[in-house]
């Protein structure tokens, strides 16, 4: 019997979702088991050629060699899957997509002749075709592990697309907009990391980009009459999953004006 192959590749990011994956330890070593890991530099030095079975690609794009390899990647994957915000949404890195790349490099390096990068940050999806996007800063562990399971046995991962109130309701959480008037993105994000920042009194910062039924365009007058200016809520939309909040934003006003028309 062939033992199925997983690939682990990183491409512009903190290496948190990987550290995820090491963090499950005795889950690893059951999943060991079942799989061969052909490739994780993080966790080991030893390569084995692909193809392989399942690849889990961390980072976004952010240079012309990135967007390259993520094609060399997608080829030699039979199932690809993002982890991360990065790979996601662009990560934290996308804010250079609503400013100048070039001053920026100016400001910072002595030599920004000798950078390579992209004016944007872009996820894994924009460039190659992928199966299953995982979210999160960082993933989700017991997430990661089902979407492993999930493809290795070859069927769909269960992973919920609700938001955040859902697990605040699960957990017996008090909403901490209603009750104490705190701005919080839970209502507009994908569930999955247990509701911990509501749980201890704060408000969600969109760890783990829109759910499936973000109505952001409905959120924003909350935010607002919660005490936040037009720059505040920006700031709080621009974090972990900016470029992915940014057009959902957009597409709210799209809908907002096409209402109006009609």
């Amino acid at each position: 019997m062939t033992v199925p192959t997983l690939a682990v590749f990183k491409l512009a990011s903190c290496d948190g979702c990987q550290l995820t994956l090491l963090d499950c330890e005795d889950e690893l070593l059951a999943l060991a088991g079942r799989v061969r890991i052909a490739h994780f530099l993080e966790a080991s030095s030893a390569v084995a050629e692909g193809p392989y079975d399942l690849g889990l690609v961390e980072g976004s794009v952010t240079t012309a060699a990135d967007a390259e390899r993520v094609r060399e990647i997608r080829a030699q994957c039979r199932v690809l899957v993002t982890i991360g915000a990065c790979a996601t949404a662009g990560g934290i890195q996308a804010l250079r997509n609503f400013a100048d790349v070039a001053e920026f490099a100016r400001a910072v390096y002595a030599r920004p002749d000798y950078l390579d990068t992209l004016a944007d940050s872009t996820p894994v999806s924009a460039h190659v075709d992928v199966d299953f996007e995982l979210r999160g800063c960082p993933i989700d562990r017991g997430q990661l592990l089902e979407v492993v399971t999930a493809f290795l046995a070859g069927r769909k991962p269960d992973v919920p697309n609700h938001s955040v109130c859902f697990a605040c309701k699960r957990r017996g959480v008090v909403c901490v907009t209603v009750a104490r008037g705190v701005p919080c993105l839970g209502p507009v994000t994908h569930a999955g990391c247990g509701a911990i920042c509501p749980a201890y009194g704060r408000g969600c910062y969109g760890c783990f980009g829109p759910s499936g039924s973000a109505n952001l365009r409905a959120l924003l007058p909350l935010l607002r009459r919660d005490g936040l200016g037009d720059r505040d809520v920006e700031r709080l939309l621009r974090t972990f999953n900016t470029a992915a909040f940014d057009r959902l934003r957009e597409e709210g006003e799209d809908n907002g004006r096409e209402e109006a028309r009609t």
